[in-house]
Order: C-alpha cells, then sequence, then structure tokens
C-alpha cells in the first residue's frame, strides 16, 4: 500500500521499509541474524558485553524452560505468567509487578532492566527448574507449579547467601535509566 503512493517525499520511507522487510525476510532464513541484530541493539542502548553475554544465555534459557512447561501441557500466556510470578516470588521475594513497580519500570523489559546478579539469580531458578522438570516430567500446570517453585528456591537460597555476604539487597531499583546501561554489572 506504501509503495504505491506517488510522492518524493515517501520515497525514503519506501527504502526503509524494503530494507526492514528485506532483513526479516533474511532473517526467517537465518535465524542467527536475529539474535545479531539484537546484540547491536543491546550495543547501541549502551549494555556492556558482559551484560549482554548474559542477556542473551537467559533467553536460552528461558527458552528450556518454556519447552519443558509446553512438554508438561502448561498453556502459554496466563499460565506461564503466572508460574514465572511463582518463580520471581520464591527467588526474589517480590511478584513480577511488584518488582517492574521496584524498579520504576512502566512497559520496559524487567529483565532489560536487571543487573548482572539479578539476571544470573533468575537464570538460576529457571535452569533449576528445567533440570527439575527434566527427571521428574511433571502433568499439567499443578506439577509444573511445584517444580518451578522448588527451581527459584535454589536461586531463593543463593540470593540470601549472597546478601548475608555482601551486606546489602540483590534485588536492585536500579534499571537502565537510573544508573546508565553501562553499570549494569552487579
Amino acid at each position: 500500500l506504501i509503495q504505491s503512493i506517488p510522492s518524493k517525499r515517501a520515497e525514503p520511507f519506501k527504502l526503509w521499509l524494503a530494507q526492514v522487510g528485506s532483513e526479516r525476510l533474511d532473517e526467517t532464513v537465518d535465524p542467527e541474524l536475529s539474535i545479531d541484530r539484537a546484540i547491536q541493539n543491546y550495543r547501541r542502548l549502551g549494555y556492556s558485553e558482559t551484560w549482554i553475554n548474559q542477556r542473551i544465555k537467559a533467553i536460552e534459557v528461558r527458552k528450556a524452560l518454556t519447552d519443558e512447561w509446553d512438554k508438561a501441557g502448561v498453556q502459554q500466556g496466563g499460565e506461564y505468567a503466572a508460574l514465572t510470578d511463582l518463580m520471581s516470588r520464591v527467588w526474589s521475594g517480590l511478584s513480577t509487578r511488584e518488582y517492574r513497580q521496584h524498579k520504576g519500570l512502566k512497559k520496559e523489559n524487567l529483565r532489560d532492566n536487571m543487573t548482572n546478579t539479578e539476571l544470573v539469580l533468575n537464570m538460576l531458578a529457571e535452569v533449576a527448574a528445567t533440570d527439575i522438570s527434566l527427571v521428574r516430567n511433571p502433568d499439567g500446570f499443578d506439577a509444573s507449579a511445584e517444580v518451578a517453585a522448588e527451581g527459584a528456591q535454589a536461586a531463593k537460597a543463593a540470593r540470601l547467601q549472597l546478601e548475608k555476604s555482601t551486606g546489602r539487597p540483590v534485588v536492585s531499583k536500579l534499571n537502565a535509566k537510573k544508573i546508565g546501561t553501562r553499570q549494569l554489572q552487579g
């Protein structure tokens, strides 16, 4: 539709639209290109290489967990959100909504505003739940919730030990806007 607009002022937009369309088609052939684009976007936003590497790993860990949930018959959407919220409450002491409020977020992605330590503990909860799920093969939401809570307990134990050792809370009010994304290290 936009391509049919006969205006010189529409040309830059047409070229941009064609370029974006071409890039997305290329990404369907080679999905690694979309990962590279995400990394470039994080760099452009000022995230550190360490944080970017953790975030990409966190995506991989989350995917393994959701694969387990799918295998158990957990429904995407509401049930995924309920299990994610449960895990957050167990390991961090905050629901996902409370966590977002704690960081002063509105629509921003919570994980994109976690410190490295928060990301790692969230990943620990998810990888532990995945490992437990692989052994137990839960069937349905309720059994998956038990596994999710148990996995999140591992991250809670690590959080409490770290807080005891450092004398400061792990769950931070800091987010990308407040501290500058290059400092989302610890």
